[in-house]
Formats: C-alpha cells, structure tokens, sequence
C-alpha cells in the first residue's frame, strides 16, 4: 500500500525550488503592491513639471486602481486558461514596459495611460503571482511560512512605497518613482523563467468567458471610476449617482450571467463558500480603512508638519517593520494552530484602536505621543488581518480556479482601495470645509469684521484639515469593527488538525491535510487543496473530496 508523498499532492514530489519561486513571486507582488503608492509623494513634483491642474492630478493614481481593479477577474481567468507561469512572464514584460514609458513622460495625458497600462499588466501580473503560490505550497507549515511572507508585502507594499517614493524623488527624481520597476521587473522575470514551475490543472477545453469579462470589467470599472470621482464632483451629483447606478446594474447582470455561463468567469461556488465570501469582504473592508489613513498621514506629515518626502517616509517605517515581523513571526506561526478568524478578529480591533488613536491628532507635533503607538498597533492588526485572509481565501480551491480566486483577493483589495480613498476623502474635505467655515467666521468676527490675520489663518488651515483627517480616520476606525464582526461572524474554517508523530498531520489515517481511506483493496485520497491527479495504471487512484471550508 502507497501512503500519499509529503508533500499533500498526490504523485508528486514537491517542488525543490519552491523557496527560490517564492522569491520571484514575492518580488514582483512588491513592485505591484507598492506602485499604487510609489507616486503618492512624487505627485506635486510630477504635478509641478507636467503642468497639470489640481483637477486632474488625481489621474495619476486613479488611472492604475481603475484598470487593476477592473481587469482583474479577467487576469485571473486568463492565467487559469492559458497557464500562470507564462501569463506572470507577459504580466513583467508589460509592467515594465509600462513603467518605462511613464517615466519618459512629456505630457499628462501620456502619463495617464502609461498608468492605466501599468495597471492592465499588474490584472495579469497579480493573481497569476497569487495563484502560483497558492499550487505551490500546500503543507500546513510551509503554506503558513509562504503565505507570512507574502502577507507581509501585500500589508507593507504601501507603506514601502512610501519610503521609496521620499526617497527617489529627493535624491533622484520624480521619474524614478516609475523607472526602479523596470531592472526588478528584468530580475524577476529572469528568476521566473528559471525556478517557477506551473502545475497541472488547466481546463483546454474551457474557453474565456467574454460577455462576463465586459459585464464584469465594466460594472467594476463604472463604480470605481464613480467613487473616483465622488471626491471633486460630491457624492449627489448626477454624474456620481449615475456612475454607481450603472456599475451596480452591470455588477447585477454579471452575477445573473455567472449561474447561466458555461464557462463562468468567476465560478459562483467560489463565492458562494462561507468562508471564502467573509475572507474577501473582510480584506475589502480593511483596505477601505486603510487607505484613506496612508492618504491623510502623507499630507499631515508634508503639509501640516513640514516634513520633507524622505522624511514622510521614513515616518512610516516603524509601520513597515511591524507588518512585516507581525506577518512572518506571529501570523506565519499560528496559522496552522489556530482558526483563521482567531487571528483575523483581534487583528481588526487592534486596526481599529490605532485609528482611534489617530483621531485625537492636532496640528501641533505628536509623533512620540499618538503617531507611533497608533503605526505599532495598526501594523500588528494589518499582519494579523492580511496574512490568513489571503492564505484562506486560497486555500481548498481547484487548479483551475486558482487563478481567479486569487484575481478575486486582489480585486477586494484594489477596488476597496479606491473606494475607501474616495469615501474618506470626500468625508475629510466636507468635514474641514465646514470647520473652516465656522472658525475663519468667528475669527473675522472677533477681529472686528476686519481680514483674519495671515498667522492665525495658517494656524485656523491646519486645525481645519486636521480636524478633516481624524473624522475621516474615525470612520476608518468604526469600519474596522465592522471588519472584526464579518470575519467573526463569516469565517468559519476550523484551525488544521494535528496529531502525535505528524508534521502538520492529524491523527493516524490523515496527513498534510489529505484523508487516507482504505475500501476493499483501493487506496484513496481526498486532498483538500481540490488538486485531481491519477498515478496511473499501477498505482492508486486519487478523486478529490470537497473542501470544508
């Protein structure tokens, strides 16, 4: 009698080159993590050479989530057609090139599209990057230590490409914020090709699900670009309401569309598991907090403080750290102990007391005091949150929705981005709209009705957008509570089980997550990564079990 091999997939010997794939995986989820960052505190130099006006300026971030949120699904379903290591080959390829074109910019309108360029490779680039981690690694161990590390790039890319940003446009220039994709794109795609290897489960006869792919693209597309736009046009105008009206229409049809396609772009199984939909909500949920803190502790450390972009960065940096030790010592070792919504839960509340923190900001310097005690717990919440939603999501999935469950983790993450910046940004301008409003009134007033003077309407500015920024990140902070009770509440994946003598193993009988049944002289296996794989004509068959949950 066979026993299954070690490393939970049938007939075949893991991967020595597994760990070296990891590698290149991780370098490039980086590079597409952190450049929707990167260019944050490039912007006014862009801004400034471009001649672009304030209006438009936001185009340079909006241009990148809208085509990486709204191709997604249809990146990661071409990776599961046509293969993922060749699709995250062509994803660097193009990223670079992209990259490349942004930074030799001349106008604004080409910096626009080379973004949105940059964006359409990141839809093929990522999940295809997500998914070839997903196959893999499939031991309990080494999937926790696997998924540490890139939940520690997928939480801290942000926060790096802060740094980096500070740091290349004041040694450098602003153009390298775009340029430094092209050489890691180059190594990454030289390690691809050299230690990625794709495995088996691609469909050939499946063919690509294009009224889904528009329905789904274009409703993902009109409600991002509709948030987007919420900021400088206000959240009631027609525009707007029409926007989100149509995106929710289209996302409506793409839903009916999916029971009745025959080869649906997003499977409904996949989100119809309990589990898998509140691991998706729960990671939409905290970037939608998220992102609107690194947006407002960018201006206050520039505007309101002074700090100089280095320096902005570098204020981020005990962040970083926090994620990234959070995520590969803690997250990676009680993974496989515990059930993911043990670590998920307390990871949202502490998210939401470091925002909370947060609100009690004023003009005046207070790193010390309230910024880095709130960057400590809301980067040891995100390493809790990031990491086991990701592994999660993924795990229990066939070869063949790899791809798109993996697109579906990081379209959660890229459009709750985008709707989160648009959300808090128009709740902080309305909120240091009406302040202002009122204080330079009372000002005026008790000047006599005369002109506020120039120090004390610098100082009345800076209270007023303050005040802006705390009520925004209070909403972030009460979002995130509703973040801890979805993933309580929906999460429902029991912790892996362990036994004596095992590693990574039940009790007898079960072993890397695979149940043993031995039935009348035929030995099978039920391997919970969905992955279906016959030996051959001598050894046992093997026939997948469903995944529970």
């Amino acid at each position: 009698m066979e026993c299954p091999r070690p490393n939970g997939v049938a007939g075949s010997a893991p991967d020595p080159r597994r760990w070296w794939g990891l590698v290149v995986i991780a370098l490039a989820q980086l590079m597409v993590v952190l450049d929707s960052t990167i260019v944050n505190i490039a912007l006014p130099s862009a801004q400034r050479e471009l001649g672009m006006s304030d209006t438009n300026r936001q185009w340079v971030i909006t241009a990148y989530t809208l085509a990486f949120g709204g191709l997604l699904l249809l990146g990661g379903r071409i990776a599961d057609l046509v293969g993922r290591k060749r699709t995250f080959m062509v994803g660097l390829v193009g990223f670079a090139v992209a990259s490349g074109l942004g930074g030799a910019a001349t106008s604004s309108g080409l910096l626009f599209g080379a973004r949105a360029l940059q964006g359409a490779f990141a839809a093929l680039l990522a999940p295809s990057a997500l998914s070839l981690l997903t196959t893999a690694f499939t031991l309990g161990k080494e999937r926790g230590k696997a998924f540490g590390i890139y939940g520690a790039i997928a939480g801290g890319g942000s926060a790096i490409g802060l740094i980096a940003g500070g740091l290349l446009t004041e040694y450098l220039d602003w153009r390298w914020c775009l340029y430094v994709n092209v050489p890691v794109a180059a190594a990454a795609l030289t390690g691809a090709s050299v230690v990625l290897r794709d495995r088996p489960g691609r469909r050939s006869d499946a063919r690509l699900d294009v009224p889904g792919a528009a329905l789904g693209c274009g409703g993902l597309v009109a409600l991002v670009y509709g948030c987007s736009e919420a900021g400088p046009r206000g959240w009631g105008s027609g525009p707007v309401l029409g926007l989100l009206a149509g995106g929710a229409a289209l996302l409506a049809l793409f839903a009916w569309w999916q029971t009745r396609a025959r080869y649906p772009l997003l499977p409904p199984h996949i989100v119809r598991d309990r589990t898998r939909a509140g691991s998706f909500l729960t990671m939409a949920l905290t970037v939608i907090a998220m992102f609107g803190m690194f947006l407002f502790m960018t201006y206050y450390f520039q505007v309101v403080l002074g700090y100089s972009p280095v320096k902005t960065g570098m204020a981020f940096l005990p962040l970083t750290v926090t994620i990234v030790v959070g995520s590969t010592q803690i997250s990676a070792r009680l993974l496989h102990r515990l059930a993911p919504r043990l670590l998920m839960v307390p990871g949202a509340l502490l998210v939401s007391v470091g925002l909370f923190l947060l609100t009690f900001l004023t003009a005046r310097p207070a790193y010390a005091t309230h910024v880095l005690p709130a960057e400590l717990l809301v980067g040891l919440g995100m390493s809790l949150v990031f990491m086991p939603v990701t592994a999660t999501a993924t795990k229990g999935v066939a070869p063949h929705d790899a791809g798109v469950t993996s697109a579906t983790v990081n379209t959660a993450q890229q459009v709750g981005g985008s709707i989160g910046t648009a959300l808090l940004n128009t709740i902080a301008t309305s909120a240091t709209a009406t302040y202002l409003t009122a204080r330079l009134a009372d000002a005026a007033h008790r000047n006599g009705g005369g002109a506020v003077p120039p120090a004390l309407r610098t100082a009345i500015v800076h209270d007023g957008v303050v005040h802006g920024f705390t009520v925004a990140i209070g909403i972030g902070a009460a979002i995130m509570l509703l973040t801890a009770a979805v993933a309580g509440l929906m999460v429902t994946a029991r912790p892996p089980r362990h036994g004596p003598g095992t590693d990574g193993a039940g009790p007898a009988g079960v072993r890397d997550g695979a149940v043993v049944h031995e039935e009348h002289g035929e030995h099978r296996e039920h391997e919970k990564d969905g992955e279906d794989e016959a030996e051959g004509a001598r050894g046992p068959v093997r026939r997948p079990s469903a995944d529970p949950g």
